[in-house]
C-alpha cells in the first residue's frame, strides 16, 4: 500500500508540474516524418516546457508523443509548398523586377530627364516591395553568399558611396561595401544625392557620368547576386524538399528559424525598434528603411508583414491557394494558448500589428519626430508575435532556436 501511495503521489506531482509549466498545449500525436529513424521515447515533454528562455539549446527534437503513429503531419508536403509555391516564385518575380529596374536605369542614363527619373523610382519601389517577400529566406546560396547583407543594409554609408563615385575604384563584392550598395544605396542615389529633383538630374547629367556609372554598377551587382541565388534553386530544391528530419541543419528547422529571426530582427527591430530608440534609449530616425525617399517606409513595412503572414499560413506567392505551413502544422498538433488556437492567435496578432502600422505616417521619419510613442506602441504589438512564434510555436514543433539573442528583449 505504501508503495502504491508513493507511485500515485509521484504521478500527481509530475502532472501538476507539467500542467503549470506552460500555457501552450499540444495534441499528443506523431508529427515527425514517417521515415524517421528516431525511436526514442517522446512521451516526456518536460525538457521543453520552460518557455521563459527562448535561446535554450536543450534537445527538443521530439516534442510530440508517438502514441498514435497513424497520425503524421506531411512535413515533405509543407517543404514542397514552401519551395514550389512561395520561395521559388518569389525569387523569380524579384529577379524579373530587377531586370525591369535595370531597363529603366539604362533608359534614364541615355535620356536623363524628370520622366525617366520618375520611371526609375517607380521600378525601384516595385523591386523593393518584391524584396520584402524573399528577405526572410536565408538558406542555400543566400546563406552562403550573405545575400541579404549585400541587398538591404541600412542606413547607407553615404561617405563611402560618394568616395566610390568620385574615385571610380571600388569592389562591390567586398563585404566592406555592403552598406554602399543594394536598395538603400539606390534610395540615396535616386532621392538623396541632392536637395531637389532638378539638382539630382544635374548630378546624373555631368559629362563624367560618374553618378550614372555607379547607378549602373549597383543594379548590375544586385542582378548578379540574385542570379546566383535563384539559379541554385534549380538543383537545391530537390535536397530541400527531402530534408524532413528534425535536426539543426534540416530544411524545416533552418527555414523556421530564419523566418522567426527575420520577424524578430529584420522586421520588428530593424524597421521599428532601432529607429524608435527601443534599444538605444534615443530616437534614431535616420535608421528607417527608405530614409531618403521620405514616403515609403510604411508601405515597405506593410508589404513585409504581408509576406510574413503569407509564409506562415502557406499562401502561394501569386495566387490564393493555401498549402502546408507552420500554421497548418500547429492546427494539426491542436496547439492552444490560453484556450485559443495558437495558429489563430498568431494571425490575429498579425492583424493587430497591421492596423497599428497603417495608423502611422507614411514616412517613419516624420512619425518618429512628431509622435514616437505610436512607433513604440506598434513595436509592442509586433513583439507579442515574437513570443508566440519564438516561444510557443517552437516549443510545440520541438525546434530549437539556432541564433543568439543579444538585444535584451
Amino acid at each position: 500500500m505504501k508503495k502504491l501511495f508513493s507511485t500515485i503521489l509521484i504521478i500527481f506531482v509530475f502532472s501538476c508540474v507539467k500542467e503549470s509549466s506552460s500555457d501552450t498545449t499540444v495534441k499528443l500525436v506523431d508529427a515527425t516524418p514517417t521515415n524517421t529513424n528516431n525511436t526514442s521515447n517522446t512521451s516526456d515533454n518536460s525538457d521543453t516546457s520552460d518557455t521563459s528562455d527562448t535561446s535554450d539549446t536543450s534537445d527538443t527534437s521530439d516534442a510530440s508523443d508517438t502514441t498514435d503513429s497513424s497520425e503524421t503531419f506531411d512535413r515533405s508536403g509543407m517543404l514542397v509548398n514552401w519551395a514550389d509555391n512561395i520561395i521559388i516564385p518569389s525569387y523569380n518575380e524579384f529577379k524579373s523586377s530587377l531586370s525591369k529596374l535595370n531597363e529603366a536605369i539604362n533608359t534614364f542614363n541615355n535620356k536623363t530627364d524628370n520622366d525617366n527619373l520618375i520611371l526609375v523610382r517607380d521600378k525601384w519601389l516595385i523591386a523593393y516591395k518584391s524584396w520584402q517577400h524573399i528577405e526572410m529566406i536565408t538558406i542555400g546560396k543566400a546563406e552562403e553568399t550573405y545575400y541579404q547583407s549585400k541587398m538591404n543594409v541600412y542606413p547607407s554609408d553615404i561617405d563611402r558611396i560618394e568616395r566610390n563615385i568620385s574615385s571610380e575604384s571600388y569592389d562591390l563584392t567586398n563585404a566592406n561595401e555592403n552598406d554602399a550598395q543594394g536598395f538603400p544605396a539606390l534610395d540615396y542615389m535616386l532621392f538623396g544625392v541632392a536637395d531637389s529633383d532638378e539638382q539630382i538630374l544635374g548630378k546624373f547629367s555631368e559629362s563624367s557620368k560618374q553618378y550614372s556609372n555607379y547607378l549602373t554598377a549597383l543594379v548590375n551587382e544586385m542582378i548578379s547576386n540574385t542570379n546566383t541565388v535563384v539559379d541554385d534553386w534549380n538543383t537545391f530544391r530537390d535536397n530541400f524538399i527531402t530534408s524532413t528530419e528534425n535536426t539543426a541543419t534540416s530544411s524545416i528547422n533552418k527555414v523556421t528559424n530564419d523566418f522567426i529571426y527575420y520577424y524578430e530582427k529584420g522586421f520588428r527591430a530593424t524597421k521599428f525598434g532601432i529607429p524608435a530608440g527601443v534599444f538605444s534609449g534615443s530616437k534614431l530616425p535616420d535608421r528607417v528603411e527608405a530614409y531618403y525617399s521620405k514616403k515609403f517606409s510604411r508601405e515597405l513595412a506593410l508589404e513585409a508583414l504581408l509576406a510574413i503572414e503569407n509564409f506562415f499560413t502557406g499562401k502561394e506567392f501569386d495566387g490564393e491557394k493555401i498549402g502546408g505551413s507552420l500554421s497548418s502544422y500547429l492546427v494539426f498538433l491542436n496547439t492552444e494558448k490560453n484556450g485559443t488556437s495558437l495558429s489563430k492567435s498568431i494571425t490575429d496578432q498579425f492583424a493587430v500589428a497591421r492596423e497599428k502600422i497603417k495608423s502611422l505616417d507614411e514616412n517613419f521619419v516624420s512619425q518618429i519626430q512628431s509622435d514616437n510613442n505610436s512607433m513604440l506602441l506598434t513595436y509592442d504589438e509586433i513583439q507579442k508575435g515574437v513570443v508566440m512564434l519564438k516561444t510557443d510555436m517552437l516549443q510545440s514543433l520541438g525546434i530549437n532556436v539556432d541564433y543568439f539573442d543579444a538585444d535584451g528583449d
